[in-house]
């Protein structure tokens, strides 16, 4: 039991870091509800796993410097398999498929393929979310995310000036980040992807993974 509860506080570590960016021992003993010196030891032991790395924050006016945690590459990688329902293999497979097809008839093909999947892939969502509320069919895109690999969230955003609704739409891992590395075309598809999944609202890219940032984010705004 107790090796049990060790493993799903590591796991909520990880988890907290990924969709905060950092942490210290303090903030993520206060939010988990466990004592400093366990979380600690828990921090310890994801560091010797190379799941997470530290910073030294600057000198506080009294006592000692604090370390801020992050994911490591390979701790944002590590929750990409536990969410994700593919093996890695997958991951590469596709990758060199679509290397062999862009040496085969053509980088710009090979787009034109892709475009053509996530227009497809768009009626299929579409189907599926319905036509609810904003908040309802965000709610069931959500669920399909995370059903592929992903791991979204959603929450609403204080209305503009038009009293238009508002909601981001995020995900904190990427189920074809392989994929998106080498075709980062892919991303652009996704946007128009959501755009014609919801046609009554404007969908905006706040976040990207691939610029470095720790999470895919979209603000989704009814039109």
């Amino acid at each position: 039991m107790a090796t049990t509860q060790q493993t799903s506080t590591k796991q909520d570590i990880l988890e907290y870091l990924l969709k905060h960016s950092k942490a210290t021992a303090v903030e993520l003993a206060n939010f988990l509800d466990v004592s400093p010196q366990a979380i600690r030891r828990h921090l310890k032991d994801l560091e010797t796993d190379e799941l997470v790395i530290y910073s030294v924050s600057a000198q506080p006016s009294m006592g000692r410097p604090q370390h801020v945690y992050h994911l490591s590459r390979g701790g944002r990688q590590h929750l990409q398999k536990s969410v994700n329902r593919l093996s890695d293999g997958y991951g590469e497979f596709a990758v060199s498929l679509l290397d062999t097809l862009a040496e085969t008839v053509g980088r710009d093909q090979v787009k034109s393929i892709l475009r053509k999947q996530w227009e497809r892939k768009a009626q299929e969502y579409r189907e599926k979310v319905g036509t609810g509320s904003l908040q309802e069919r965000v709610a069931t895109l959500i669920e399909l995310r995370k059903a592929e690999g992903f791991m979204a969230e959603f929450h609403a955003v204080e209305s503009d000036a038009s009293g238009a609704e508002r909601f981001i739409f995020v995900e904190h891992t990427c189920a074809i980040s392989d994929v998106a590395e080498s075709f980062p075309s892919v991303c652009g598809h996704e946007l128009e992807m959501f755009a014609a999944i919801l046609p009554d609202c404007t969908v905006e890219r706040t976040h990207w993974l691939i610029h470095g940032e720790h999470r895919c984010g979209y603000l989704v705004e009814k039109s």
